[in-house]
């Protein structure tokens, strides 16, 4: 994988932001890979497809790329956000790429993958209607949240300018894989139990310690009345899959990946 940008490949644009996604579009389709089979490359979709920017030509999976020059925060502005959210209920929301890149040096610094079992509506934040001054007012955009997001959802593929195995991308999407096999509501239930997991500092956990992200929880899921069985429910699901092991009397542990 090169991480150099073609200048060239956007030389004949003067908007800054056309110029940018010409150069990132342009790199993706000479470097990108699918993460969920074997193909060694992404098709680039038609211009003008809504949401997707590239497919699988393999196993049709679908991603959007979104590039900026500067590091990605705790969330991301993205595409409007009724469809999205009807594109989550549908199961057609596809994987999303965030690539960050040097507009100095024209090169790629980051990469890292958010695959589509890990987009629920917990992470996504409905932004106010532009204002009726706005070319497109009343229009309703989305953030991404990345702080809502368990770390195991951020899979990077460039990581400080150093290309991660091919492998080790692979390895880190199939291990999360079986939340494709549960319904939309609880995929997005065990995603944000996985979340709260991932935020213990130590190895072993109890449900005393779990429950203290109930009022979280409630928050992100207000028609549940019933916190604390589903939490149980999701790590024992969590257990099934080998993510953290029960060793009895209320007390978990978390595996190595």
């Amino acid at each position: 994988m090169k991480l150099e940008l073609k200048p060239e490949t956007a030389a004949i644009y003067k908007s800054l932001s056309q110029r940018a996604r010409v150069l990132t579009e342009s790199w993706a389709r000479e470097n990108l890979y699918c993460a969920a089979c074997p193909s060694d490359y992404l098709s680039p979709t038609r211009r003008g497809e809504r949401v997707v920017d590239f497919i699988c030509p393999n196993c049709d999976e679908l991603y959007q790329l979104k590039s900026q020059a500067h590091p990605f925060g705790n969330s991301v502005m993205n595409s409007a956000y009724e469809p999205k959210i009807k594109a989550i209920r549908a199961g057609t929301i596809p994987n999303f790429l965030f690539l960050q890149y040097d507009a100095k040096i024209f090169r790629v610094l980051d990469l890292f993958l958010v695959p589509k079992h890990f987009v629920t509506e917990s992470i996504i934040e409905k932004r106010k209607p532009l204002s009726e001054s706005a070319r497109r007012h009343g229009w309703v955009g989305s953030n991404i949240l990345f702080g809502n997001l368990p770390s195991d959802a951020k899979i990077p593929i460039i990581q400080n300018g150093q290309e991660v195995s091919a492998i080790m991308v692979r390895s880190s999407w199939n291990q999360f894989l079986f939340l494709r096999e549960q319904s939309v509501y609880s995929r997005g239930w065990l995603a944000d139990v996985l979340a709260c997991v991932r935020e213990f500092e130590r190895e072993k956990f109890t449900l005393v310690d779990i429950y203290k992200f109930e009022n979280r929880l409630a928050q992100l899921h207000p028609k549940n009345k019933h916190i604390r069985p589903k939490i149980r429910q999701q790590l024992q699901i969590l257990r099934d899959h080998g993510v953290i092991e029960f060793l009895g009397k209320g007390i978990y542990q978390i595996r190595k990946s």
